[in-house]
Formats: C-alpha cells, sequence, structure tokens
C-alpha cells in the first residue's frame, strides 16, 4: 500500500512553487495599471517613468540565469529563500516611494528575485515523485502566465478604488508569506554542483551583453532605431556576448554550458521558446488596447482598464485548468509533442482572434485558446530541457530557458510596438493605433507561432518519460563525475 504522506508532502512544495511564480508574475504586471498615471504620481516625466517597467526586465534577465547557477552550486531552496528577500524589500520600497528613483530602485529589487519559477522548476526535479513530476512542472512553468493574467484585473481593482501603495504593500505580504511557506514546506536537498566555483565574469560578462541588448530592443523605438545610442548598445551586445561566449567555452565551471546548450534538443527547445515568448506577447500587447479603444473609432471596445482585465482573467484561470492535463500529455507523448501542440494552439487563437475581435466576448475566447496553447508549451520547455542536462545542471538550464522566453516577449513587444505605431490612424486630433495595425500584429503572433511549432517538430525525439527518470538518469550518466 502507498504511503500518503510522501504524496501529501509533495503536494504541498508544489502548491507553494506555484504560488511563488504566481506571485512573481504578478509583481511584474502589478505597475501596469498604473502606466498612465505614473508621472502624476512621481512628478516626473513619461520617459522616465517608463523605467519603472524596463528595469524590471533588465535586472530579471541578468539576475535569472545567475540566481539559476547558483541554486546548482548553493541549493535550490537557499536561492529560493534568497530571491524572496528583494521581492519583499523592493515592494516595501515602492509603496514608499515619492519620487522616480526609489521607485525604480524598488522595482529593479522585484526583478532580482524573478529567478524562482526556474528555481522552483529544478528542484521538482529533486523532490517530486516521478508520477507526479510532469504535471507538477507544468504547473508551476505556467504560473509565470497565470500571475501575469490574474494579477492585472487584481492591480487594475485596487489602483481604481484603493491607494495605489496599497499594491506594493500586498505585494510585499505575498512575497513574505511565500518565504515562509517556502522554509517550512520546501525540503532541503543536496546541491548538485557543490563544489565547483562559481563563474564571477561569466555572470559580469553575461550582464554586459543582455543589458545592452534588452535596453536597444525595449527603448529602441523610444531612442530610434537608427539612433547612435541604439545601435550603440546593439554593438555593445554583440560584442560582450560574443566574448563572455569565448570565455564560457574555455572556463573549467561554466555559467552556462554552452556545449550542454548547443546540443540540438536544448538549442532547438531554447529557439522554440523565443518564439513562443514573442507570439504570446503579441496578443498580451494587443487585447487590452482594443477593448480600451473607444468605441467611436469603429473598432475599439471601450471598456474601462479593470473591465479590459476582467475579460483577459479567464485566459488565466485556463491556464491551470491545462497545466495538469500538460502533463498527462506530456507523460503519454512526450514533451515534443506538447509543445507542438501548444504552439499550434496559439496559432489558432489567433486565426479565431482575425473574425473575434471585434467584440470583448470573442476576444475572451480567444484569450482562453491562446493561453490555453501557453500552458502546454510552458509545461513542454522545461521537460524538454531537463531531460537533456545532468542534475547539477538543472537550475542554470531552467534559468537559461526562461531568459530565452523572456528575451521573446521583449522581442514581441518591440516588434508589435513598431507595427502599431507605423500604422496609425487619427481622430479628432488624435493619432491612434488603426485597426489594420491590429490585424498586422495579429498575423505576425499567428506566423510565429506557427514557425515555433516547425522548430519544436525538429526537435530530436524523446521517449515518454523524457522529462522523469530514464533521460533524466541517461544525463547524469552522461555527465562528467564533478558535475553528478
Amino acid at each position: 500500500m502507498n504511503d500518503p504522506e510522501p504524496t501529501t508532502r509533495a503536494g504541498r512544495v508544489i502548491a507553494t512553487l506555484a504560488m511563488a511564480g504566481t506571485v512573481a508574475a504578478i509583481m511584474q504586471t502589478l505597475v501596469t495599471p498604473l502606466i498612465a498615471k505614473m508621472p502624476e504620481l512621481l512628478n516626473t516625466t513619461s520617459s522616465n517613468a517608463a523605467w519603472v517597467v524596463t528595469v524590471t526586465l533588465l535586472v530579471a534577465g541578468v539576475c535569472v540565469p545567475i540566481s539559476g547557477r547558483l541554486g546548482d552550486l548553493l541549493g535550490k531552496r537557499r536561492m529560493l529563500l534568497a530571491c524572496t528577500v528583494p521581492l519583499v524589500i523592493g515592494s516595501v520600497v515602492c509603496a514608499l516611494a515619492s519620487s522616480v528613483i526609489p521607485m525604480i530602485i524598488g522595482r529593479g529589487l522585484q526583478g532580482m528575485g524573478m529567478g524562482v519559477v526556474p528555481l522552483g522548476i529544478a528542484l521538482l526535479r529533486d523532490v517530486v515523485p516521478a508520477e507526479k513530476l510532469s504535471g507538477s512542472i507544468a504547473l508551476v512553468s505556467a504560473s509565470m502566465g497565470i500571475g501575469g493574467a490574474i494579477g492585472l484585473p487584481l492591480a487594475a481593482a485596487v489602483a481604481q478604488y484603493a491607494n495605489w501603495r496599497v499594491l506594493f504593500w500586498g505585494s510585499a505580504v505575498l512575497a513574505a508569506v511565500i518565504g515562509v511557506l517556502i522554509r517550512f514546506v520546501v525540503p532541503d536537498v543536496p546541491a548538485g554542483a557543490k563544489g565547483q566555483r562559481f563563474d564571477a565574469p561569466g555572470a559580469i560578462g553575461l550582464a554586459i551583453g543582455l543589458v545592452s541588448l534588452l535596453l536597444a530592443i525595449s527603448k529602441g523605438a523610444d531612442w530610434g532605431w537608427g539612433s547612435g545610442t541604439t545601435l550603440g548598445l546593439l554593438a555593445l551586445a554583440v560584442v560582450a556576448l560574443l566574448a563572455w561566449g569565448c570565455w564560457e567555452l574555455r572556463t573549467r565551471d561554466p555559467l552556462v554550458d554552452l556545449r550542454t546548450t548547443a546540443r540540438p534538443r536544448l538549442l532547438m527547445t531554447n529557439v522554440a521558446s523565443i518564439l513562443v515568448g514573442v507570439g504570446m506577447y503579441a496578443y498580451m500587447l494587443i487585447a487590452p488596447q482594443l477593448l480600451q479603444f473607444p468605441e467611436v473609432t469603429g473598432y475599439g471596445l471601450g471598456q474601462s482598464m479593470l473591465a479590459a482585465g476582467l475579460w483577459t482573467a479567464p485566459g488565466g484561470i485556463m491556464m491551470m485548468i491545462i497545466s495538469p492535463l500538460g502533463g498527462k500529455l506530456i507523460d503519454a507523448r512526450g514533451p515534443k509533442t506538447a509543445l507542438v501542440l501548444g504552439a499550434l494552439v496559439i496559432a489558432a487563437g489567433y486565426g479565431l482572434s482575425l473574425t473575434l475581435m471585434g467584440t470583448a466576448w470573442g476576444l475572451m475566447i480567444v484569450g482562453i485558446v491562446l493561453n490555453s496553447g501557453v500552458a502546454l508549451a510552458y509545461g513542454a520547455m522545461p521537460a524538454l530541457i531537463m531531460s537533456a542536462v545532468p542534475r547539477s545542471e538543472t537550475a542554470a538550464a531552467n534559468g537559461f530557458n526562461t531568459l530565452m522566453r523572456s528575451l521573446g516577449t521583449t522581442v514581441g513587444a518591440a516588434v508589435i510596438g513598431v507595427v502599431l505605431a507605423q500604422m496609425t490612424t487619427s481622430m479628432g486630433g488624435v493619432t491612434l493605433a488603426s485597426e489594420d495595425g491590429f490585424r498586422t500584429g495579429l498575423l505576425i503572433g499567428c506566423g510565429v507561432a506557427l514557425l515555433a511549432a516547425v522548430v519544436a517538430a525538429a526537435i530530436p525525439g524523446v521517449a515518454s518519460t523524457a522529462s522523469r527518470q530514464p533521460e533524466g538518469k541517461a544525463a547524469d550518466e552522461q555527465a562528467p563525475a564533478g558535475h553528478r
């Protein structure tokens, strides 16, 4: 007879790690309802206020792969606890901020804590029974999308009916609760790469390259894509990342094992992750604008910010429903099949959007379909990653994959932003994105999702249990003795 206690304990661990990912995602979308009011609230300009969003992206991009590697070296539970500290402190700093500089600092600290998702996924491999692993990975991986979809209407409601500082005090409390749960619920497991050195030069090189690249992509539209600042940052990114790659190939204990990352399964999975990120973000950027544009435009739906958030929230709820089903699909057919299917479902959602974008109900249905595909894809990616790396690199590899997803969303935001900025219409002396611009953005999302499906289909085949024992064990056995 099976002992129910390990199963119960595993359930608590899964719930805690899923909550941690959801809270991290909520913090990313926390300021979205406040963006338009931020210059007035902080007595600053719109361009300065935009850094409240940008700084979180930049800091998270740098810290996620670093915290992943530290998780392999020092222990994943220890790093999970460490990630909750800047989440709490950053939230408190934002809640107390009365000018833009403290707000930017607080948002940067929140970005430092975004490594909880890849660390949580990596920890599942060590503590969750094999029969629960695929479903738990899918749920924790999808928690970033779930938190983003649910957090937006919650943040909009608080911003509309209460003092905006309540948002940050609430996030501080949530982060503190997550820290307590991790401390008492999540077991401590030996570090997989204990005894290896931390690659400080690699961390610095990656930070320079990523900050330059992400800054150029995210701010290029404001600065001008042909401006000296944008081109200079892109050039610096290329030089820094090439130098970083050369260093990583030569150092004994690299921050990211590029030889492992270059294996076809990992390489193609990460490329597909970028494309899924681009495809997912097109809807996230377009749907709220369509919902909130005035009806007089002929294509806007005239919804308030709170109503727009509520119309998109069912998509996040659907991710919670689909994630465990995706885990069963991974067990039955393998993570590659789940990733291909997820990308195709995303593409189907965009196809529907071209006929359903004229009503709020239609956009809600599109969001449900799209997020179902995202849940399948996000659950499959870590399963593919962990089937191809030794335990000593699990957290670092998942951190790198999370970075690829974030890079995809950043590129998606830039591309769709350019399309909407170029395809405009004038109404009452005000320039707005045109209906053709929105349709073009939706078509781009559909095309990129189809491309993601093609890339995913090219991933070398894996067995149905790839995300669990056989291939995970094989990866461990293939690793050098120092990496086991």
